[in-house]
């Protein structure tokens, strides 16, 4: 199981970016595609982007496609979501999640994950 840190979050206004990180502890960083959801106050929890074990196949969300993007180094065990041109729709908390798999596959449905982080608030408002 590999335990997973983000960070990053906070207060912005509206129009501001932000950046998360997915801090993974797993020695085999590279076998892990890796997710981030949000769950937004009082909804479900959502996708939001998804990357794969080589950072080579990507997919976000049509909600932030465009301003949203998803990358990873595999040197550092960290996965990253820069967010650009916030919106008040988009406070959340915002988790990464982790599953072991194969090259070029990722995953955009929180029950293929098994391994969850903590989350991180993201508010954006005037």
């Amino acid at each position: 199981q590999v335990q997973l840190v983000e960070s990053g979050g906070g207060l912005v206004q509206p129009g501001d970016s932000l950046s998360l990180s997915c801090t993974a502890s797993a020695r085999t960083f590279t076998s892990y595609a890796i997710g981030w959801f949000r769950r937004p106050p009082g909804q479900e929890r959502e996708f939001v982007a998804a990357i794969s074990t080589a950072g080579t196949k990507k997919s976000h969300a049509p909600s932030v496609k465009g301003r949203f993007t998803i990358s990873r180094d595999n040197a550092k065990n960290t996965v990253y979501l820069q967010m650009t041109s916030l919106k008040p729709e988009d406070t959340a908390v915002y988790y990464c999640a982790a599953r072991r798999t194969v090259t070029g596959v990722y995953y955009t449905t929180e029950n293929e994950y098994g391994s969850w982080g903590q989350g991180t608030q993201v508010t954006v408002s005037s």
